[in-house]
């Protein structure tokens, strides 16, 4: 298809009335349990939300001490998927460890 140009004289249409909006952002949260081991937990925010060393565990022992922690912050799609690996990864290591999601 060709495009259009304006003739001398002419102006183009440059109006843009869509506006990309941000996504709306999701706070994985990570809980605590009697089972799981501090190790591992330390490894999973290692791979899965590609934390540091340090604050992996920073993290793991907020989640120990708290009850829960913050993973990271994605949106919704991104969110879901990492909880989801880190349910899996759980499950085949014989853990119950379990990750949420809340708005940000």
């Amino acid at each position: 298809m060709a495009e259009r140009v304006p003739a001398a004289g002419q102006e183009a249409a440059t109006d843009v009335a869509e506006e990309i909006e941000r996504p709306r952002m999701f706070r994985v949260l990570m809980h605590n349990d009697d089972y799981t081991t501090m190790d591992f937990v330390v490894a999973v925010l290692r791979a899965v939300f590609r934390r540091s060393p340090e604050d992996a565990v920073r993290i793991m022992l907020n989640i120990h001490h708290e009850g829960l922690g913050v993973c990271g912050v994605y949106p919704a799609e991104v969110a879901e998927t990492k909880i989801a690996t880190v349910h899996e990864r759980s499950r085949d290591h014989g853990f119950p460890l379990r990750c949420s999601m809340e708005p940000d």
